[in-house]
């Protein structure tokens, strides 16, 4: 399905639903889910932690996963240590200001990643770079690496050890994917940790 949008035409209700249309039929999503929980599994077994990162909305999408861990998502259970990266504006701020904007995820991760953790990039495009970068230093540290992106994949799909490739089209969409399929993985994870035997 063509989820391109006219940004300078009008569309109702009924047509912007239809974007939607079978976005989360695609069986390619199982696999990609799979591979990604029993990484998150390993890690957690293991005493380690996961960070997640993103720009924008998906910085957002970060922060809502990794809370999930860290808190709780439906089960009442030990807490699981996960941490957004995009939270401390000293840190974003500093770093940004000190060594360009590309490095304010890649510098948290060369500080906190340890081998067998898992470093999570969001991006809708898979190319940004300070994503890109980020995801590179990770591989470096000896950490698990795993993309959320779309439109193929792009640069991130190629360094992540496991991806999970979204639609093609605008970043809402994608994102409504990502947000779902990480619920899911939350899910999955917490009844793979907690509830079997």
């Amino acid at each position: 399905m063509d989820r391109t949008v006219d940004i300078n035409g009008t569309r109702g209700f009924r047509e912007i639903l239809a974007d939607r249309k079978g976005l989360l039929d695609e069986p390619r999503y199982e696999a990609q889910v799979h591979a990604i929980v029993a990484a998150l599994v390993r890690c957690y077994r293991a005493g380690g932690k996961s960070l997640w990162f993103g720009n924008g909305g998906s910085a957002a999408d970060a922060q809502h996963i990794a809370a999930e861990f860290t808190g709780r998502f439906l089960r009442e259970r030990p807490a699981l240590a996960a941490e957004s990266l995009a939270c401390n504006p000293s840190a974003v701020t500093a770093i940004g200001n000190d060594y360009g904007y590309e490095r304010v995820f890649a510098r948290q991760v060369e500080a906190f990643a340890r081998p067998g953790d898992v470093v999570v990039g969001i991006t809708t495009s898979g190319t940004s770079s300070n994503v890109v970068l980020a995801l590179e230093a990770g591989k470096k540290a000896g950490a698990v690496t795993i993309a959320f992106t779309g439109n193929g994949g792009g640069k991130v799909a190629q360094i992540a050890d496991h991806s999970l490739i979204g639609p093609d089209g605008y970043s809402a969409i994608i994102q409504e994917v990502h947000i779902t399929m990480g619920h899911i993985i939350c899910d999955l994870v917490e009844q793979e940790l907690f509830l079997t035997p």
